[in-house]
């Protein structure tokens, strides 16, 4: 395998000359996302650009503390993306989302790391870092979805619920159709990218360590490491997530509150 041919400032401008005849043709066919492409590109290179030369240095510093603060970062960043989505309303969203999110990412890193990779430290941030990433930006998505879904199905059915719970059912039973709806329904991408990949679509990862001169045969084993931890961290997100967003809409009494978003 060759080494990685390393990007200068020109092939970088060529780069994002692609972004500005996408701009063009949104412009041409009047989709109006001139505005988003032009935001989000430079959004995209300031955010990376920075995240790399910080990740440089934690790399470089090579301190439990450091890398522990840089997992502290984005563990927040993507738990308040998450509340925010699924709907600010719920004044106890917070830390059903903090909880279920940290919940799973560790337990799905420390199961790799400890038992599987077993680096010569727990915190090689060469491994915590790059894996706790893809684990967490999953899970922040897939957590998204169900809880989006599921606060859209209650607030919709809601007399339904009522039915329920005037017949005797508890608050659980009464939302429990509507969690399982909302796991599967958020579930559809994961299953869907494990179906196909290899077959269709070769993903960022395997298609990083390629590029970066490893073995393709060793990038295909790391791919399929990470789809089976975020398959379990998904799973582990949207129950945990679903089970605190339904108690949400009801009191102490076990009355389903007034519509909620």
């Amino acid at each position: 395998m060759n080494s990685l041919i390393t990007l200068n400032p020109l092939d970088m401008a060529l780069a994002l000359a692609l972004i500005g005849i996408a701009i063009a043709l949104s412009r041409f066919s009047n989709l109006g996302l001139e505005g988003q492409f032009a935001i989000g590109s430079l959004r995209a290179l300031l955010q990376l650009t920075i995240a790399g030369y910080i990740l440089g240095f934690v790399f470089a510093l090579n301190n439990p503390f450091a890398v522990l603060l840089t997992l502290g970062v984005m563990l927040t960043v993507a738990t308040l993306v998450t509340r925010n989505r699924i709907g600010k309303k719920l004044k106890r969203l917070l830390p059903v989302v903090l909880g279920s999110l940290l919940a799973s990412t560790t337990l799905t890193l420390s199961y790799i790391i400890v038992l599987i990779i077993q680096p010569e430290t727990w915190y090689d941030p060469q491994y915590l870092i790059p894996l706790a990433g893809m684990i967490l930006g999953n899970a922040m998505d897939t957590a998204t979805l169900a809880g989006e879904r599921l606060v859209s199905t209650i607030n919709s059915t809601a007399l339904e619920i009522e039915t329920h719970l005037s017949l005797g059912a508890t608050p659980q039973q009464a939302v429990a159709q509507p969690c399982r709806d909302a796991v599967r329904a958020s579930l559809i991408p994961t299953l869907n990218r494990m179906s196909i990949v290899g077959l269709v679509s070769l993903p960022g990862m395997l298609t990083g360590q390629v590029l970066g001169g490893i073995d393709p045969l060793d990038a295909a084993l790391y791919q399929i490491l990470i789809f089976f931890a975020i398959a379990f961290a998904n799973l582990v997100a949207v129950l945990l997530v679903t089970r605190g967003v339904s108690q949400q809409f009801f009191n102490q009494n076990m009355q389903l509150l007034p519509l909620q978003r």
